[in-house]
Parts: C-alpha cells; sequence; structure tokens
C-alpha cells in the first residue's frame, strides 16, 4: 500500500457510507463506491469522516464499513480514519481495531472542550500517547469542533508529534492561515485543504498546500485540478474549478449538503440509494430542480473548455 506519510499528496476524498433504503450498510454499495473513486484517480480514500455519517454508525458498524473498504481498496492507495473522540478510550479501541483491519492513518480533532493553547495542546499530548507510532492526520475544523487553533498552537502540535504527518486545513478563511504555516521553519508536512468541496482549492494549492482531503460527487474535478496546477499549468487549474464551482457550493449548504452529495451518486451510479440516516436533511421538488439545472449548466461548460 503506498505510504501514508509526510510525503502524501493528491487527493484524499472523503466518502459517504453507503446505506440501503431501510438504512442498513450497503456493503455492495461500498464495493461500487470505492471503485467509483479509484477510478477517477484519487491517491486516497479517508472514511468515517462528518460527512461519512460517523457518529450514527454503531462501533461494530465502523469496524465492518472499515473491513470492506480496505478489502475492495486491496492496497491500491491509502485508506485513512476518522477515529475522533473526546474520550482517549474509545479513540485507541477504534484506531486498533482500524489498524488491525489494514488502515494506512487516522485522523484526529480536537473536541469541543479545549478552548486555550494550553488546552489544545495538551489534548494532543494525550493523542500521542493514545496513538502510540500510528501515523495520524491533524484535522483543523474550527466551524465543526467550535475549537480555533492558530497557527502558533498548530505548529506546537507539530512539533510535538513525530507520527504526525498531516494536516485537514478546513478553516475557512484559511489562505493566511496555511501561508503561514508553510512559511514557519520547521519538519514539512503534508497539508491537504479540506474546505467543502474545494471551495477555495486553487488559490490553496498556490499557498501551498499539497491537494485536497474532501468530498464531493464529482471527485475528477480535484483530481484533475491539483494535477492541473502541479504540473504549472494554473490557469488551466482554475478554468476547471470555474466549471463546477455552482454545484460544489450547493453541495456545501448547511442542512441537505449530504442529501445532494447523496443523490449525485447516487445518480452516477457510484451508491444504490441516496438514503441519508436520522437524523438527516431531505431534498424537496425545488432542490431536485435546481441540482438538475445546475449539472446540466456544469456539462454545457465542461465541453466548452474542453
Amino acid at each position: 500500500m503506498p505510504a501514508f506519510d509526510r510525503s502524501a499528496q493528491g487527493v484524499y476524498l472523503i466518502t459517504v457510507t453507503p446505506f440501503t433504503d431501510t438504512g442498513a450498510l450497503d456493503l455492495a454499495s461500498t464495493d461500487r463506491m470505492v471503485d467509483f473513486c479509484l477510478e477517477r484517480g484519487v491517491t486516497g480514500l479517508t472514511i468515517l469522516g462528518i460527512m461519512g455519517e460517523a457518529t450514527k454508525l454503531t462501533a461494530e458498524e465502523a469496524k465492518v464499513f472499515t473491513r470492506q473498504v480496505v478489502a475492495r481498496v486491496g492496497g491500491r492507495v491509502p485508506v485513512v480514519v476518522g477515529v475522533s473522540s473526546p474520550g482517549f478510550a474509545a479513540m485507541a479501541e477504534l484506531t486498533k481495531s482500524v489498524m488491525d483491519l489494514g488502515a494506512s492513518g487516522v485522523m484526529v480533532a480536537p473536541p469541543s472542550t479545549v478552548r486555550t493553547d494550553d488546552q489544545i495542546a495538551g489534548y494532543f499530548d494525550m493523542v500521542n500517547e493514545t496513538l502510540g507510532s500510528v501515523p495520524w492526520c491533524l484535522q483543523d475544523h474550527p466551524v465543526a469542533t467550535g475549537v480555533q487553533m492558530s497557527p502558533a498552537v498548530i505548529l506546537r502540535i507539530l512539533k510535538q508529534s513525530p507520527n504526525c504527518v498531516m494536516l485537514k486545513h478546513e478553516d475557512w478563511p484559511g489562505l493566511a492561515k496555511l501561508t503561514a504555516i508553510r512559511a514557519a521553519g520547521v519538519q514539512r508536512v503534508s497539508i491537504l485543504t479540506g474546505n467543502g468541496g474545494g471551495l477555495f482549492l486553487p488559490e490553496e494549492l498556490t499557498r501551498g498546500a499539497d491537494g485536497a482531503m474532501t468530498g464531493f460527487a464529482w471527485p475528477e474535478m480535484m483530481v484533475d485540478v491539483v494535477a492541473a496546477h502541479a504540473r504549472g499549468d494554473v490557469e488551466r487549474a482554475h478554468d476547471l474549478f470555474d466549471a463546477y464551482l455552482p454545484l460544489a457550493r450547493y453541495e456545501q449548504q448547511a442542512g441537505i449538503g449530504l442529501a445532494v452529495r447523496k443523490h449525485l451518486l447516487h445518480q452516477r451510479g457510484a451508491i444504490a440509494s441516496p438514503f441519508v440516516r436520522k437524523p438527516g436533511p431531505k431534498l424537496s421538488p425545488l432542490d431536485l430542480q435546481d441540482i438538475e439545472r445546475l449539472v446540466r449548466r456544469q456539462d454545457q461548460r465542461l465541453r466548452a473548455i474542453g
């Protein structure tokens, strides 16, 4: 399996968790979803994240889903698993389980209970003790966690965490923060950006990001944008991004975003059902009309730019 380390780059797609129409785990669709992602060139998969409905799964379901994804990937790309938890016993148990199943590493975000720089740094000292030698990704997502991590505290965490190989940068706005972290004279880590569907991806790549770790029903958008930017064709990267932006923006609406993504993945044949577990959003007939129009216009833009 490709290494999950400080040199990681490309697109680590945040996956959805497929369910049947009755809400059960859909393992056949899980295989189909993995194939769909790999066929579109992603360089890694990240599962059990916020958009993966991780908090709606039982502990056993999380293990079953991880086992299925890892088996289907078959060592072709790294698989990173979200294990965030305010309690370290649960984090340790899930981490051991997923690593035993063949995961490449784990992702951890701070709990909402830490506020000061010292509290945040102290929490991640305990994360290091809990994870041991497991490579891990630091998730900076204040919109979801309520925890504001300054560049200084992120650099402090990275300095004291030899096995933290990646920063998932999701602060918004966060371009100045990304610049400050890249400019700091510390050992380089991989930085993948997670701002919803890659809404600032071209700018973040210019500021020093190595790629994206987020979700979108068209993962090939992020793959192609990152590839164009890497070969120096920045204008092409922006042209591609602009073609997809209206639909990516629509997918990022608070409340219905996950339902939009699952609906589109269902339409594209990646999953058999768009079911979202409760509590979860449902799309209205007007939402579906919006989506149909945006997909049609996106197709027109892509044909126009070639």
